[in-house]
């Protein structure tokens, strides 16, 4: 049976009930998802592809937990945020990720714009490198992936007030770290 027109948490209960196949319908959900958050924590997509398989497997083993007073998605961003942290944990590295998440997107440039944009963009990823997962972790969902305050609050369990603060944090943060940057501040940010 397919699971098109069914919602999320239909599909989870048909798991649950024993037909296992119609997982492969959550899967095609939100891989996509999954792995782009991902390879924005880690930068590297042959990580970021064996972390995705992951992710679903844990999702698998703990459908049965899941609480559907939160969107499925929240709760999917949620064990993949945390996975990632864990495998950094073991590896002991530190991710690069993100693009002009603090820039606001000019709509005309020329070639000159578009070097320099790069340049900033790669700068703007050592910066963001150096935020601890802490701040990295919201306003990489708040930037990259669009969720709003709210869903960030429930992924990372803290209160709304949290994560504003957060993010407002890391931005200045980020702001801080690229003024040090470059002597005398060129960046206009």
């Amino acid at each position: 049976m397919g699971g098109d027109g069914m919602e999320d948490y239909e599909i989870i209960q048909c798991c649950l009930q024993g037909e296992k196949e119609i997982f492969e319908e959550l899967v095609s959900r939100y891989k996509n998802l999954v792995y782009s958050i991902i390879l924005r924590m880690t930068n590297d997509s042959e990580e970021a592809n064996d972390l995705a398989q992951d992710v679903f497997i844990k999702v698998y083993r703990n459908l049965d937990k899941y609480e559907p007073t939160y969107k499925f998605s929240t709760w999917i961003i949620r064990i993949t945020t945390n996975l990632v942290i864990d495998s950094r944990r073991k590896q002991k590295y530190t991710a690069v990720s993100i693009d002009d998440m603090i820039y606001e997107p000019s709509t005309e440039e020329g070639p000159e714009d578009g070097y320099i944009r790069q340049e900033k963009s790669n700068e703007v990823m050592n910066a963001l490198n150096s935020l601890p997962d802490m701040y990295k972790i919201p306003i990489i969902l708040f930037h990259q992936q669009g969720l709003s305050y709210q869903e960030i609050s429930d992924v990372i369990n803290e209160p709304l007030s949290k994560v504003k603060n957060r993010i407002f944090r890391a931005r200045r943060m980020l702001r801080d770290y690229l003024t040090q940057s470059k002597e005398g501040g060129a960046y206009e940010l």
